[in-house]
């Protein structure tokens, strides 16, 4: 009995150690160049509808069902959307808007799992013809459910999506 009792210990010491040490947050991001104007990058990014171009799980979902909430292109507005296992339920709500310089939303994802993220795209100018896009997003990995990210690393599961839309984005922005 008594090693029984010393097994269950261990095993919430061993649970216990793992959310101190897993990753209490997360910041993915990944950037692109794109060969025009701020401003025409910028009015183009600030529409969310706009992301059913480029998005890559709009791509792994085209039927998902969406609805809009709002003014699109203004603080306030909402997407929500309801998808395969791959896309998932969710939504996302513009917070702010500061012109030419970013766009900053909320992630709140209900299926698979319940999460909540910061999204935000920002945009930097190189020269007049040339803009830096980054589009990221970061959040809070709350106990226990922090212990998964050590066996999952969501910076290249994530990031690669980033890329494959961040590559789309430039390819629909410099063919205007």
């Amino acid at each position: 009995m008594l090693v029984v009792l010393y097994i269950v210990l261990a095993v919430i010491g061993l649970v216990v150690l793992l959310m101190l040490i897993a990753p209490k947050t997360y910041d993915i991001s990944r950037n692109v160049i794109v060969n025009r104007p701020i401003s025409e990058v910028f009015d183009y990014l600030k529409f969310v509808k706009n992301q059913d171009a480029w998005s890559p799980w709009k791509k792994k979902d085209p039927n998902m069902k969406q609805e809009y909430f709002g003014t699109d292109g203004e603080v306030g507005f909402v997407s929500k959307w309801e998808g395969n296992k791959q896309v998932g339920t969710g939504e996302q709500e513009i917070l702010s808007i500061t012109e030419n310089k970013s766009i900053n939303s909320r992630l709140r994802f209900y299926k698979p799992w319940k999460s909540q993220s910061d999204a935000y795209l920002s945009v930097k100018a190189i020269d007049a013809n040339t803009t830096h896009i980054v589009w990221g997003f970061s959040g809070v990995n709350k106990p226990p459910s922090n212990i998964f990210f050590l066996f999952f690393n969501m910076d290249k599961a994530v990031g690669k999506d980033f890329e494959e839309g961040l590559a789309e984005l430039k390819r629909i922005l410099e063919s205007k």
